[in-house]
């Protein structure tokens, strides 16, 4: 769990770094340029450490320099903001090739309730894809506080909740066959 949280961190780190320069100076322009310069450093360092940079890597990277440039030359924010509904939509894409979750289950749930396993991925997909749709509505709005709160606050919430409610779900289900199982 504690890779997996790094590795999200690292992926989100220009993210991250716009939004704690914009909560702490309220500029936009500071905020993007400090992101833009932060993810061409982090790309660089990796490299140093002679990491290989894989395809996400390079695209999300992409995405801050040509989002966050834009942002700069128009001195509009909502291109920079939209740039979490784009890793939101490429996940949600992934997310619909069938039974994507089945690996990350444990045996148990595998062997017992596979085809709820899958159905629990299509709804992950469409949760990415509402997440991403609703960050570019915020985004079109343009308020950087309303923006921080959904992107901060609304669309982790979402993911946590969601993956509470699937794990009680699958173990109600999972129970609830063991027993049928059982009595038969």
């Amino acid at each position: 769990m504690k890779s997996v949280l790094a590795k999200l961190a690292t992926d989100f780190l220009s993210t991250i770094v716009f939004l704690v320069v914009y909560v702490a100076t309220d500029n936009v322009v500071l905020a993007t340029g400090v992101a833009i310069a932060g993810a061409i450093a982090q790309a660089i360092y990796a490299r140093i450490k002679g990491e290989v940079l894989g395809f996400m890597t390079w695209a999300s990277l992409a995405l801050v320099v040509v989002l966050g440039t834009a942002t700069l030359l128009t001195n509009d924010p909502r291109f920079v903001l939209a740039k979490p509904s784009i890793a939101h939509f490429a996940i949600g894409a992934i997310m619909l090739k069938r039974g994507w979750m089945l690996r990350y289950m444990p045996p148990r749930v595998t062997e017992v309730i596979p085809e709820y396993v899958t159905v629990a991925g299509y709804a992950w997909a469409i949760l990415m894809f509402a997440l991403g749709a609703g960050t570019i509505a915020i985004a079109s709005t343009g308020d950087m506080k309303l923006w921080a709160t959904y992107v901060a606050v609304v669309a982790p919430g979402a993911k946590i909740a969601a993956f509470a409610i699937q794990y009680l779900v699958f173990r109600v289900i999972i129970t609830n066959r063991l027993r049928a199982t059982a009595r038969a």
